[in-house]
């Protein structure tokens, strides 16, 4: 079972005649990923990859029977792809566009919840589940880091996801299904939002969160735990503990205001509710011993 992508679902890929899209088509495809249609508007008819193109998300969908899609589009145009999608009826999408205006991923957030989708980014290298199937740009080197196991993982970051998911492979732990949440200030989906799915996956016995300061994703996590909404051990790593109040660190998300979002209340509150925080990656291997040593 997967939390988002397994080798049934039927991938659409927008802006696949690009230089990204079609790069990263051909990874995903090598990966396992069923890849049923590609869309870029007035190239319908070619192929790319082995992969045919449509003009339109609906002619495709319509073509196909394609379930989810992954854009790589320009900032600019993800608001119009990403709503021409939900309206051909996909309602699993991966946006990897960064900085896409704060006002139009309102909207799209809006809308995907009131139709039941699940949005994932803007600003994410992807969603995995080893071994079966991905989508986005996580990269080919990709099969060294993320071994098939029972740990759920979901992230706001990029390479560091990369160092920590490698730091609990490293100590016998593989990941059942990674979800890249994105690091934009305002992501279509939130961690809590997705914490359901990973406490009814029977192939995911516990849950690793990668979170940034800034923001209160880290908290909702906390009170989804003291809520009884998740069960599962989660272990988090939060990364800029050493960054000064009041400056954006990397990620358009990673920016302390208001004296909130700081690493060590969110640290607190994981804390509080049970879970356990690693103060460094090294430590998270550790950590996932003792969880699975307590379950024992």
């Amino acid at each position: 079972m997967s939390v988002f992508i397994d080798k049934e679902t039927r991938v659409l890929v927008q802006g696949i005649t690009g230089s990204e899209g079609s790069y990263w088509t051909r990874h995903m495809i090598d990966l396992g990923t069923n890849v049923v249609a590609g869309v870029t508007p007035g190239k319908g008819g070619i192929e790319v990859e082995g992969v045919k193109v449509y003009n339109t998300v609906q002619q495709a969908v319509t073509a196909t029977q394609a379930d989810a899609a992954v854009l790589f589009v320009p900032p600019k145009f993800a608001y119009d792809a990403i709503f021409e999608t939900l309206d051909a009826g996909i309602r699993k999408i991966v946006v990897t566009a960064e900085g896409i205006p704060l006002h139009e991923t309102m909207m799209v957030r809006t809308a995907a919840l009131a139709r039941g989708a699940i949005v994932i980014g803007g600003n994410t290298t992807g969603v995995i589940t080893p071994g079966v199937a991905m989508m986005g740009f996580l990269p080919y080197w990709i099969d060294r880091v993320y071994k098939p196991g029972r740990v759920g993982v979901m992230t706001r970051s990029g390479s560091l996801t990369n160092e920590a998911t490698a730091m609990m492979v490293e100590a016998g732990f593989g990941v059942s299904s990674l979800i890249g949440i994105g690091g934009d200030a305002v992501p279509f989906t939130r961690f809590a939002e997705m914490l359901p799915a990973f406490e009814a996956d029977p192939e995911t016995d516990a849950v690793l969160i990668i979170g940034e300061l800034g923001g209160t994703m880290e908290e909702e996590v906390a009170a989804a735990i003291q809520s009884g909404i998740f069960t599962k051990p989660l272990v988090a790593f939060i990364a800029g503990r050493n960054a000064p109040v009041g400056k954006k660190m990397g990620h358009a998300g990673a920016i302390i205001s208001g004296g909130k979002g700081t690493v060590a209340g969110k640290a607190s509150a994981l804390r509080a509710a049970g879970a356990l925080v690693a103060d460094r990656p090294s430590q998270i291997g550790e950590l996932f011993r003792t969880v699975f040593n307590q379950k024992q």
